[in-house]
């Protein structure tokens, strides 16, 4: 990992801020008023080598549950319209800012996943970890959760083999592109993205 990575994260994070938080205050009103519950998702995640922290997010879903199994309904019945609006802009990621100042996440790396994951991983996919996590990544600007898992977990490898300051400078501009079209939000048939069981 090239050693402008971090003092990059801290640079670009503090001249985002003051964009970023109005940015924030006004998504979290939207959600506060159109859904009850939380406005923010809190949720543990797998960070760089493996470690574990609580990653936050705007809660862009009800908890909406069957009323026969007490199971929470799919996806697709408890994501809102505002928040349906919210993760296609990726104003939900705006509270990742916090991970970044505090060096759990990177700007760019692959996306943070569930802990359940581990051990589904190939030695290959685990290689992922090598790098700290990111709020955007190769994978996102190169088809998001449109891809399969073996394709986005692939991309995910290789961006933690070829890290470099001018990969990541590049998949920041790729990543401005992909939030004015947005693309490849939600797996196809899905709200977000299907359960990861391992090779496939």
């Amino acid at each position: 990992m090239y050693l402008l990575k971090r003092p990059l994260d801290l640079l670009l994070t503090a001249l985002a801020l003051p964009v970023a938080l109005p940015l924030l205050g006004l998504a979290s009103g939207a959600l506060r008023l159109a859904q009850p519950g939380p406005v923010v998702f809190r949720q543990m995640r797998t960070g760089r080598h493996g470690e574990l922290f609580a990653f936050y997010k705007l809660r862009t879903m009800t908890d909406a549950r069957d009323p026969l199994t007490g199971e929470l309904l799919p996806d697709a019945a408890r994501l809102t319209r505002i928040g349906r609006l919210i993760r296609q802009t990726s104003l939900d990621e705006l509270p990742q800012l916090w991970h970044v100042l505090r060096g759990q996440m990177s700007l760019v790396g692959p996306r943070p996943l569930l802990p359940r994951y581990l051990p589904r991983y190939s030695a290959a996919q685990a290689r992922r970890h090598l790098v700290r996590p990111g709020i955007t990544g190769w994978a996102q600007v190169n088809g998001r959760n449109a891809l399969s898992w073996p394709e986005k977990l692939a991309l995910d490898t290789w961006y933690a083999d070829h890290c470099t300051l001018s990969l990541d400078l590049k998949i920041l501009f790729l990543t401005v592109l992909r939030i004015l079209r947005p693309q490849g939000v939600a797996a196809r048939g899905e709200a977000t993205m299907s359960e990861f069981w391992g090779e496939e």
